[in-house]
């Protein structure tokens, strides 16, 4: 993902998520739904708003890159 200088609050990452639902594999989004209940640092907020930044633009093979980061991420 494209380096970024601004900070995401949680509340932009949800908002994110929500916007993105529809573009998403439902457990994918549920199991995202759910990490942002955990305490998440600002470096895994920005990257997780990144990989939802746009992607219902995104190619199929886009979408399935940043679904396996998504996964990386959460672990």
């Amino acid at each position: 993902m494209s380096s970024c200088k601004l900070d995401h609050p949680l509340e932009d990452v949800r908002k994110k998520l929500a916007d993105q639902q529809a573009f998403l594999p439902t457990e994918l989004y549920e199991a995202t739904e759910q990490f942002l209940n955990e305490p998440l640092s600002q470096t895994q907020l920005n990257e997780l708003f990144h990989l939802l930044k746009k992607y219902d633009l995104a190619s199929q093979e886009e979408q399935q890159n940043r679904n396996q980061k998504l996964k990386q991420l959460m672990q």
